[in-house]
């Protein structure tokens, strides 16, 4: 069994804290409750309401959330918060018992395509990661049960999974509108019944907790972080509405060269070759001059 380790997250609400765990503690189910009352069915949630700030709490995937009231800061408690969290899980403690009533929302999933003719993008209308994984065969899909299923498919070529969407990539034997309905279908009745989509112990074994990837950023030299903070906010909220992703690999300072690895559907895109010279070169080149000349990618 992989070691709990919680994190704290602020959020856009300043009387809401975040405390983000390196593995899903519930089925991806939300829980919400307001008062120890309704906690009933949360020893974990009853155990933080005994704190008398605590107004609300807000279990979900891999996180707890904690609203506050205005008598402390959280910057006073916070710490204190997370040990507490961590301790309780480390020590076998439930999070949320069987009978418990996880707060209703119908599944539904959709199908969109992408620029890329040979992926579809599956979009749930519930968080189904906690950070994005991508599988280019059964092998590599030993930490996500819904990927190893999604390879059973014989047209699947690869599976990416992001936030609340599956990109599927197909080999050429078949064609969308002959399976897109049966994989929508599929992905919807898998979520639906809340089945493991990774396992818990994915975002550690992958080094894709916050923690780790805040570790692996402060390691980067400063040239290397602008660039990744510039493909963070301006390349990959784009990308990700196209199904793919763009991870940044190295810089080399003597070339003047930035490695990336292209994912999802942007892997293997026709029109990511143009996208790359014509968009994130240039952009790279014009926000950062005389420190970046050319842009390669790698596919994942």
């Amino acid at each position: 069994m992989n070691t709990f380790k919680v994190s704290v997250q602020e959020t856009s609400n300043n009387s809401i804290v975040k405390f983000e765990v390196n593995q899903f503690i519930t089925k991806h189910q939300s829980f919400e409750f307001n008062n120890i009352d309704e906690a009933k069915n949360s020893p974990l949630a009853q155990q933080l309401f005994y704190l008398p700030f605590v107004k609300k709490v807000y279990i979900s995937g891999n996180f707890i959330a904690v609203e506050r009231y205005n008598i402390v800061e959280w910057s006073d408690v916070q710490d204190e918060v997370s040990e507490q969290i961590e301790t309780y899980l480390n020590d076998g403690g439930v999070v949320v018992e069987a009978s418990a009533t996880a707060k209703k929302i119908a599944v539904t999933v959709y199908a969109e395509s992408t620029p890329n003719p040979s992926v579809m993008k599956f979009v749930s209308n519930k968080k189904i990661v906690a950070a994005l994984f991508e599988f280019t065969s059964i092998d590599e899909a030993k930490l996500s049960p819904l990927a190893t299923e999604l390879f059973h498919f014989p047209f699947v070529k690869s599976v990416f999974l992001d936030e609340n969407y599956v990109s599927i990539t197909k080999y050429d034997v078949a064609e969308w509108q002959d399976i897109t309905i049966q994989l929508r279908e599929f992905i919807k009745d898998y979520i639906e019944k809340g089945k493991e989509i990774v396992k818990s112990e994915a975002l550690e074994t992958l080094q894709k907790t916050t923690k780790q990837i805040d570790s692996n950023f402060e390691a980067l030299d400063d040239v290397s972080k602008q660039i990744v903070n510039i493909l963070e906010e301006y390349v990959k909220p784009a990308v990700a509405s196209d199904g793919g992703n763009i991870q940044f690999i190295s810089y080399n300072s003597a070339e003047k060269n930035v490695s990336v690895m292209l994912q999802g559907a942007c892997s293997g895109c026709p029109s990511s070759t143009y996208t790359l010279k014509s968009g994130i070169e240039n952009m790279l080149k014009e926000m950062l001059p005389g420190k970046v000349e050319t842009v390669e990618a790698i596919n994942g």
